[in-house]
């Protein structure tokens, strides 16, 4: 049948089953495929929509070429053209390359070694960190404590370098008053406990009721016996030195960690906002005003709990010391420092140094001891409901609940540290939760 026309019939038997064959790339769309291919497809589609129309017509433009970027290269003699049914196969692009990389096994086991490795490494480090990690802590803490001071005197025009020199003088001139009235009496008070403690021992062991025990027990027998062989124990003599020695390397390393905190809590006050900066521009640009908001209103909390929490307890300690002056109790100095120290330590410090001073009001008389416990009932009373409310006010606001397990966690996980920053960082921790966590959620 050499000559004659060909009818749509067989056009459309010829091209037809090629782009038949091809249909399903009719169902593709472009942006389920790489990035380099979307483009040879629209193409593809587009030429084989006006193919199929001219078809229908019996148009005899259906023998259109191809795209040129689907036709591949140009035929040469004794060849034929490559049809839509030869398309190239198009090679996957750089995003389906780098998601294969990383989901495949190799990769995912590689990183999780890796990572398991780093966490180990870091683990080890920070266990052999902990104290040079402790003395930071407390230089922060303390920086943030005396930043708000330093922040009132640049704001009344006072350079920073000057106000942080100022706020040292200060500290230094408060704690030399505070060792000229407090020092000399404990010394002395320490020094009477002294010489009175074998008069003590010698008065218990005089006592009516320890007699009755021992006529029943010989326990001044044992107690001498035991005493005489822990004295010639060598063991016991090396294990006494060892503690001994220990003990003085522990004064000198925590000296030697109480001048560093010192020196470093001075260059932090002085370089605060610069260091504050820096931190600020590891984050995105768009979230810096955020972070930023949300980090110094939790600084300002840090801040203000430990100077709230530093003056509650320094109240506390100078009402007890004029408490024992009035009733007599002896070595009312000593127990006034302690009485101040264990109120910085949430819950449980106040009671703990009215304890002590019911001991030491003992010795008096039990009335004494007994006018003591009433006077820390009331105290603590006015303590809570009306110095604590104007001291701590716009400060922290932490419910009750959340306070005694950060007490606690605190308290395991560093200490009394731990414990004395407990309450400051997890009102930090609430912040974050109704400023960022709770919004979040919302919008969902």
């Amino acid at each position: 049948m050499t000559g004659q026309p060909r009818t749509g019939r067989g056009r459309r038997g010829g091209l037809g089953r090629r782009l038949g064959r091809v249909a399903p790339l009719s169902r593709l769309r472009p942006q389920h495929l790489p990035r380099a291919g979307r483009g040879a497809v629209r193409r593809w589609q587009d030429y084989r929509e006006r193919q199929l129309a001219l078809l229908e017509g019996n148009d005899p433009r259906a023998d259109l070429a191809a795209p040129d970027a689907l036709a591949g290269p140009a035929p040469t003699s004794g060849s034929t053209a490559p049809g839509p049914d030869h398309l190239p196969e198009l090679a996957p692009g750089p995003d389906a390359a780098r998601g294969w990389a990383l989901g495949s096994p190799f990769y995912l086991g590689f990183t999780f070694a890796l990572g398991a490795l780093l966490a180990w490494l870091l683990v080890q480090n920070l266990t052999r960190l902990t104290s040079v990690l402790t003395f930071l802590l407390v230089s922060v803490f303390v920086t943030l404590a005396l930043d708000p001071v330093v922040r009132w005197l640049t704001r009344r025009g006072v350079g920073r370098g000057s106000a942080v020199g100022l706020v040292f003088l200060g500290l230094v001139g408060a704690v030399t008053v505070v060792g000229v009235l407090v020092v000399p009496p404990t010394v002395t008070q320490a020094s009477t406990l002294g010489e009175q403690a074998p008069g003590y021992v010698r008065e218990l062991l005089s006592a009516p009721w320890l007699n009755d025990l021992d006529a029943r027990y010989g326990i001044e027998e044992r107690l001498t016996s035991e005493i005489e062989r822990l004295a010639t124990d060598s063991g016991t003599l090396s294990t006494v030195f060892g503690g001994v020695l220990g003990a003085a390397g522990w004064v000198a390393g925590n000296l030697v960690g109480l001048f560093t905190s010192i020196i470093l809590t001075l260059y932090l006050l002085a370089t605060l906002p610069t260091v504050k900066e820096a931190a600020y521009r590891l984050v995105p640009r768009s979230r810096r005003p955020r972070v930023r908001a949300l980090a110094e209103e939790i600084m300002r909390r840090v801040g203000g709990y430990a100077l709230g929490q530093t003056a509650v307890a320094s109240i506390n300690a100078v009402a007890s010391w004029v408490m024992m002056q009035i009733l007599g109790i002896p070595y009312s100095a000593i127990l006034a420092m302690l009485v101040g120290l264990l109120g910085l330590i949430p819950m449980v410090g106040a009671t703990l140094g009215a304890g002590l001073v019911a001991l030491a009001a003992l010795t008096v008389s039990p009335t004494t001891a007994l006018v003591v416990l009433v006077y820390y009932v009331i105290y603590q009373q006015f303590e809570n409901y009306v110095i604590v409310p104007n001291v701590m006010r716009r400060t922290v606001a932490v419910p009750g609940a959340v306070t005694v397990v950060a007490v606690l966690v605190g308290g395991t996980l560093l200490g009394v540290l731990g414990a004395l920053i407990a309450i400051p960082v997890a009102a930090g921790l609430l912040l974050i939760y109704h400023q960022v966590l709770v919004p979040r959620q919302n919008s969902l």
